[in-house]
């Protein structure tokens, strides 16, 4: 049976008129694993000693990880999430298992949505300060999983400053791709772009024609095998410590495409278009060569920070 102290019998629902998640707790059946593990944080952790506390976090993992059906409800209900960021600002032996936990409960929206009030958010991003590359690794994709397609927790991190560290992370592991693909992916996401990650973009260094600027290039697959979007992504500096960060998208046409319509030219940079593939494909189509508007880029997002 579960811990005594833990609900057991609360989950949520989908509305017939809206496809989201409902807010309104419905019984479920619990998970006894997850429910005695749960409960066993609660009563553990706020003295967060690793013998007892990591046998229970790693079962939370794996079960989430399984994406067992109302395991997210239940951590939401248990009231583990304060704990987790207490783990997070300890910078303890259990720091870097929590991070990897936090992740993936970041995947989850009814799960997240509740990361501002928790000190998850303010725990992160203290995390970012960190010299060990792999818990700054998973801090990151936290991060960058909980602002898609989130305004609200977009707007969270800006104001709390996630740029100007996700930008310290660039500067000083220029060489380690992992990471450095995780944090332009978590300022795309940031700028309200929604990177995916089952997208498989691809992240490149482009070659830099100003004076401490750095760019990036970000490709994804071909779309219909007739089109790629390409982020651009370029941090520059433009005082001592000051940084500006600009993104754009494009939308780039493969050779197919131009055979298609008689045009010999291999590729060709259109404005991306935000009405969805089909109608950029069928926008697309219809300009003329000719008649391509000057301006590239259809979403830009400039940040200013302070490191």
């Amino acid at each position: 049976m579960g811990h005594p102290n833990v609900p057991l019998t609360y989950s949520y629902t989908r509305s017939h008129r809206n496809k989201r998640r409902s807010s309104q707790l419905q019984p479920y059946t619990p998970n006894d694993n997850l429910n005695n593990a749960l409960g066993a944080i609660r009563v553990l952790g706020l003295e967060l000693i690793e013998d007892e506390l990591k046998p229970h976090l790693n079962t939370v993992l794996a079960t989430i990880k399984e994406k067992k059906k109302g395991a997210a409800e239940q951590v939401v209900v248990s009231g583990i999430l304060p704990i987790l960021a207490l783990s997070l600002r300890s910078r303890g032996p259990l720091t870097l298992l929590t991070a990897k936990l936090v992740a993936e409960l970041a995947k989850e929206s009814v799960v997240r949505k509740g990361f501002g009030d928790a000190g998850l958010v303010t725990a992160l991003l203290s995390v970012l300060t960190s010299t060990d590359q792999e818990l700054l690794l998973h801090a990151v994709r936290a991060i960058s999983r909980m602002s898609y397609e989130s305004s609200k927790q977009q707007e969270l991190l800006l104001r709390r400053g996630a740029v100007p560290r996700l930008v310290a992370i660039l500067l000083r592991f220029p060489s380690k791709e992992p990471l450095e693909e995780m944090c332009l992916q978590a300022l795309c996401n940031l700028s309200g772009m929604a990177v995916a990650e089952e997208a498989g973009m691809v992240w490149e260094r482009g070659v830099s024609v100003r004076p401490g600027e750095s760019v990036f290039h970000g490709i994804s697959p071909h779309t219909c095998g007739f089109a790629s979007s390409v982020t651009l992504v370029r941090v520059s500096q433009w005082a001592p410590g000051q940084y500006a960060v600009n993104i754009e998208v494009f939308q780039r046409c493969s050779s197919s495409f131009w055979n298609l319509h008689g045009n010999k030219r291999t590729a060709r940079w259109f404005p991306f278009s935000s009405e969805g593939i089909c109608s950029n494909l069928f926008k697309l189509i219809k300009f003329s060569t000719r008649n391509v508007p000057r301006t590239k880029s259809l979403k830009t997002r400039v940040f200013h920070t302070f490191l």
